[in-house]
């Protein structure tokens, strides 16, 4: 008896290889269906980050492709730490490059993502169609672009016949995976394939758009994004024909990993802590915190803390905006992150400008994250639009009360403080919605107002610290969803 097969096929896995949210569900989501008796493996592109960390790559197939000349080699190993085994499409000419996962070191794009992406969908289509004799999944879960070709290889493959459903699961629609209409031929796709009923995405070939249109079932990470992306506003041009699939476009929320997230065990806070002994833990954690960024001593002093990517869709621009109004009202402001550039420039100069109230963190240090989460009283995620958000489901299990625009997860996720939601106490934040200073900062103004009772606070930290968004229930909707998609496989076979 064994139990259904799922390849679960992502360029990103935490540690290892991350640019952003895709590699913690990539971390977290499999360990957890393997949890309810799915048999998950994973495909990974062969960068060198994943090369260099697992041992004992075997070699499953050498297989004829139509981007090399040579065979490319698809390699399987054993995750670290973990029960999951992980395929590797290992051709060094596409993976083994400097830079991330995406581009070059000066940050401009590799030229060639088409094929280097077009050969990761088409090796997990040879794999659902059988590529390891020893074993062939019932059901491919294919992640964002990178991989959203995978799908339209197998609508292209022939015979039909006992071909697997798909799942394809969009982090972040924004991106899109768009390449100029010039590329379509070295795809190795059936020329009808461009076509409005296809890949073509306005004279162009998105790979996104071929996940959306090819794909069996579609998912994505909140429910509130699966019905903005079918707006307008929130759909990037892809809204019309995710409108079409609406029957088949499901919003399930992400969840965290407990044992990385997790202030009881977290030991790179000075003094861990959980609901009962919270307000001392996290007074513990800001003052070292304090110290750590150089922010000046007040513990009375309301903190701010930004962990976050700095690109124009994390709405720091509005931060930026009203950084004189935060100040004014008493709070001090942490931020780590990189990214746009002047956006790096203006929150260096804040530092510079308003030393020990302003601290400007411009890298990715995991341990000062959790210290920031730990140590600040409320987390700044003024987000244009959030497919989910993981920073606000952080900042909920560590009590560092979210204050969020209402999009996406974040809606999904966040109670706002109103004298309804203080009343019966479901309160665990706070929440604006226009895209503006002003209305961030009003909601800032609340913050600092609410943050000065101190009952209040100690009931709205307990509260968002009992919410349970963990992946449990996220493998148990996804579960539901494959066993929907292969009835004749319903339990162990």
């Amino acid at each position: 008896m064994t139990s259904m097969r799922v390849l679960f096929i992502t360029a990103e896995l935490y540690p290892w290889v991350k640019s952003g949210g895709l590699g913690d569900v990539a971390a977290a989501l499999p360990p957890a269906l393997t949890a309810k008796g799915i048999d998950v493996r994973l495909l990974l592109p062969g960068f060198r980050g994943f090369l260099d960390a697992f041992p004992g790559i075997t070699d499953v197939a050498r297989l004829v492709t139509p981007f090399a000349a040579e065979r490319v080699r698809i390699g399987l190993a054993s995750l670290p730490g973990s029960k999951n085994l992980a395929y590797l499409v290992d051709h060094p000419p596409f993976y083994d490059r400097p830079g991330n996962p995406y581009g070059a070191p000066d940050g401009s794009d590799w030229p060639d993502n088409h094929r280097r992406f077009g050969l990761f969908g088409w090796a997990a289509a040879e794999l659902a169609r059988g590529a390891d004799a020893d074993w062939r999944p019932d059901l491919l879960h294919a992640h964002d672009w990178h991989v959203g070709l995978a799908p339209a290889y197998l609508a292209a493959a022939r015979p039909k016949e006992g071909q697997v459903p798909t799942v394809f699961t969009v982090h972040n629609l924004a991106y899109r995976g768009v390449f100029p209409a010039a590329v379509f031929p070295e795809l190795a796709l059936p020329v009808a394939f461009f076509a409005m009923e296809g890949v073509e995405f306005f004279g162009m070939v998105s790979f996104i758009k071929a996940g959306l249109y090819y794909a069996d079932h579609l998912t994505t990470v909140s429910p509130t994004y699966a019905r903005e992306i079918q707006t307008p506003e929130f759909g990037c041009g892809l809204d019309g024909l995710l409108r079409s699939r609406s029957s088949v476009l499901d919003g399930i929320l992400n969840g965290v990993d407990a044992k990385i997230w997790d202030p009881r065990h977290d030991a790179t806070l000075p003094q861990p802590y959980g609901i009962e002994d919270a307000m001392a833990g996290k007074t513990a954690a800001k003052a070292v915190l304090q110290r750590r960024v150089g922010l000046e001593p007040l513990l009375n002093a309301p903190l701010f803390g930004v962990v976050s990517r700095l690109i124009p869709q994390k709405g720091l621009d509005l931060v930026l905006a009203g950084l004189p109004h935060l100040l004014a009202s008493g709070g001090q402001l942490v931020l780590l992150g990189t990214g746009d550039e002047d956006l790096e420039r203006g929150f260096i100069a804040a530092a510079r400008q308003y030393g020990g109230r302003v601290a400007a963190e411009i890298s990715y240090d995991e341990t000062l994250a959790h210290l920031i989460i730990g140590g600040s009283d409320v987390i700044l995620v003024p987000s244009r639009f959030e497919p989910c958000g993981l920073t606000q489901l952080y900042a909920l299990r560590y009590g560092a009360l979210p204050l969020v625009r209402r999009v996406g997860g974040l809606a999904d996720t966040v109670v706002d403080a109103t004298a309804a939601s203080l009343s019966d106490g479901t309160a665990t934040g706070f929440t604006f919605d226009d895209e503006s200073p002003q209305a961030l900062m009003a909601a800032v103004g609340r913050a600092v107002s609410l943050l000065r009772d101190g009952e209040i606070r100690r009931r709205m930290v307990r509260r968002a610290m009992t919410r349970d968004f963990s992946w449990d229930a996220a493998a148990d909707a996804y579960t539901a969803l494959y066993r929907s998609l292969c009835p004749g496989l319903a339990g162990p076979r």
